[in-house]
């Protein structure tokens, strides 16, 4: 007889383990073994020390490639479902050899799990193997399943609620515990206060300061002290929540007529001309929004406007505004607001941008470009790699609860008693609109942060935290994906006749961009290094860039007046008659304001299984120099992480969105 020793982990997670009966199969080169049965009694419950069992075949089996297992019902009427982490089987000649699983295991269920090598489909030479890894997609095509959205939009998984989720995407109990408590928590508040059905206009800045009182953190009071000071506009469009708008301006738009006279007061000495030639002024244009339908909330009409924001980098290097033309259309009845005219005629011009801010950001900044394109990348994966592909091991840490998320947005928020469509001041046709106006502009150098900061000319100004920390991280991740992937792949050519990756981008460029070629994603790989860099840029979308335009959103949207989750109000058309009611009539209903601010507080908290990047626990690779790899990342990532709490140390606005420890390492709140 032969002895193989076999070693199981549960996974520690609540509820994570079972009392069922657990079988296993060992499949090797030169034979398998007989369905043995395992546990005796607790052995698979959570935070149970992992036991060694003893499998004997009548001979060596050969090379372990693949083992089966297997759960039976012990205690009648009760669903046991069972979360295996791993697998380790030690063979007669003291070798180990690892399984790689992270998956639940239902009732009666027969799940194969390959040994941890990574190998491509071109150097898979076992047909057995082969046939393992084909009925491995055939099951999960079968299960995620493309559903086609609104039109022009990217596509989704086709389910409609949560409770239809395969229970590997699906939030932990305790996550969803905790998701439950926080949310219910914010909307009891509001209920206790008697705001949350309240349809008032407010009745002062004080009254909305008091509101939000009891959820503050250090920046929300920071905004709130300086939202008026035109130095700290400029600086959010830089770090703040949204990051994504500004860019160089060397001509002024043919709808924005800007002359120098306008801005001269604000030029220092210079001319509007010569600082564009210089390279000091910047531009937000929030065109996008132009003719995107208002939505009718307490029978009241709102405004979604288009603004254009001209801005300057003095002297001190701050970028701040110099001039506002809150709709497209150039015209006497559209004037162009600056900082000499009046307070309050300046003060609600940059509300206007600010709510044209806030809008873009939600529904193009967050929405689209990380939680629908992480939802794209996590179908492909799921419905075109195997679990043995490098570049599914590279991605599967990184789609983490990204199902469940998503289907819980379309389920509370976007569902026509969701929250989008009862507050939002754009409708749902609106949104639809403008997420298919955004993704038919979408182009790959967007998603590309190196290019973008180019495109956008933003490399050289100063204090642009933004840019400098997500640089640093696009570098780490570039040259860990670029490792991994010359580990497995030698030549273009390997690259090229893959044919599970090539039909995994296929689907992402057909499902999340619609087939668009103007949009220069590719819809196949010619070569390793565009490989890496199209797996670079998913890695920081879901990553860095989703803790870029999620983290911050209560502390620079926790103060109402700083970013308006609604307009009530058109802009002024003529300049001299707004006064300091002006900003209260623009200003949402309580309902509106307190439901909007609930939401940011909600997706801006840590949940209590938070797992910053680099940092998962499961350990898909089993190669040393892969896992050499992933340990210089991590090591990486730490000195970035301490640079930058070294240089956020004594600042008034410290920028930690970036930092590597508050990166959530998938698109999971």
């Amino acid at each position: 007889m032969v002895e193989y020793k076999v070693v199981i982990e549960t996974g520690e997670m609540t509820r994570g383990g079972t009392v069922d009966n657990v079988f296993i199969t060992l499949f090797g080169h030169e034979g398998e073994s007989e369905r043995m049965l395992l546990n005796q009694g607790r052995d698979f419950m959570s935070n149970q020390p992992d036991k060694e069992y003893t499998v004997k075949t009548e001979g060596p089996l050969g090379k372990i490639a693949l083992i089966a297992l297997e759960k039976e019902q012990f205690l009648p009427l009760i669903d046991d479902d069972w979360f295996c982490c791993k697998v380790v089987v030690k063979t007669p000649d003291k070798q180990e050899v690892h399984f790689p699983c992270y998956r639940w295991i239902k009732q009666r269920q027969l799940v194969y799990v390959r040994e941890g090598t990574a190998m491509i489909i071109s150097k898979e030479t076992s047909p057995v193997l082969k046939m393992y890894r084909e009925l491995e997609l055939r099951e999960r095509r079968a299960t995620y399943q493309w559903r086609k959205t609104a039109e022009g939009l990217p596509h989704a998984l086709n389910v409609d609620e949560v409770k239809e989720l395969p229970a590997d995407v699906q939030f932990t109990f305790n996550r969803a515990l905790h998701f439950f408590v926080t949310s219910n928590m914010s909307h009891a508040e509001m209920k206790i206060k008697l705001l949350a059905d309240s349809k008032k206009a407010w009745d002062s800045l004080d009254a909305i300061g008091r509101t939000f009182s009891f959820n503050k953190t250090e920046i929300s009071s920071y905004v709130q002290a300086h939202w008026e000071g035109d130095e700290f506009f400029g600086y959010q469009l830089l770090n703040g929540a949204n990051p994504t708008v500004v860019q160089q301006c060397r001509r002024l738009p043919d709808n924005f007529p800007v002359t120098d006279s306008m801005v001269q007061a604000s030029m220092e000495g210079s001319a509007l001309t010569a600082e564009m030639m210089k390279g000091n002024v910047f531009l937000c244009d929030y065109m996008l929004l132009d003719g995107v339908p208002a939505n009718i909330v307490n029978l009241r009409p709102q405004y979604v406007g288009a603004p254009l924001c001209l801005l300057y980098k003095n002297k001190d290097d701050k970028l701040v505004p110099i001039a506002i033309q809150c709709q497209q259309q150039a015209g006497e009845q559209n004037p162009i607001f600056l900082p000499t005219d009046s307070k309050d005629d300046w003060l609600l011009a940059k509300v206007y941008v600010r709510a044209a801010d806030f809008l873009l950001h939600q529904l193009i900044a967050h929405l689209l470009r990380t939680h629908l394109l992480a939802e794209i990348f996590t179908l492909s994966t799921l419905r075109n790699l195997p679990s043995v592909h490098p570049v599914y091991k590279l991605l599967i840490p990184h789609t983490h609860y990204t199902l469940h998320i998503n289907t819980l947005a379309r389920e509370r928020l976007m569902a026509t008693n969701g929250v989008l469509n009862q507050y939002s001041p754009v409708s749902m046709e609106g949104i639809e609109m403008l997420l298919r106006k955004a993704l038919l502009s979408l182009h790959y150098t967007t998603l590309c942060l190196p290019e973008d900061i180019e495109a956008r000319g933003l490399k050289d100004i100063p204090n642009f935290y933004y840019r400098d920390d997500g640089l640093a991280i696009w570098d780490i991740l570039h040259k860990y994906v670029g490792g991994v992937v010359k580990f497995y792949y030698s030549s273009d050519i390997e690259v090229t006749v893959d044919t599970e990756l090539q039909n995994w981008i296929t689907e992402i460029f057909i499902h999340g961009f619609l087939g668009n070629e103007d949009s220069k994603i590719p819809k196949a790989f010619t070569s390793v290094n565009e490989l890496v860099k199209f797996i670079t840029m998913a890695i920081f979308t879901v990553t860095a860039q989703h803790s870029a335009v999620n983290s911050g959103q209560f502390d620079f949207g926790g103060w109402l007046p700083n970013s308006p989750v609604s307009l009530q109000s058109p802009p002024r058309r003529v300049k001299g008659q707004a006064t300091a009611s002006s900003l209260l009539q623009t200003l949402p209903d309580v309902n509106v304001s307190v439901r909007g601010m609930a939401c940011t507080w909600i997706l801006s908290r840590k949940s209590e299984d938070f797992v910053s990047l680099g940092h998962h626990m499961e350990k898909y690779f089993t190669e040393p120099e892969v896992e050499a790899l992933g340990n210089t990342l991590k090591e990486e990532l730490k000195e970035l992480s301490e640079k930058i709490k070294k240089r956020n140390e004594g600042k008034d606005l410290p920028y930690s969105y970036l930092d590597p420890d508050e990166i959530e390492n998938s698109v999971a709140i």
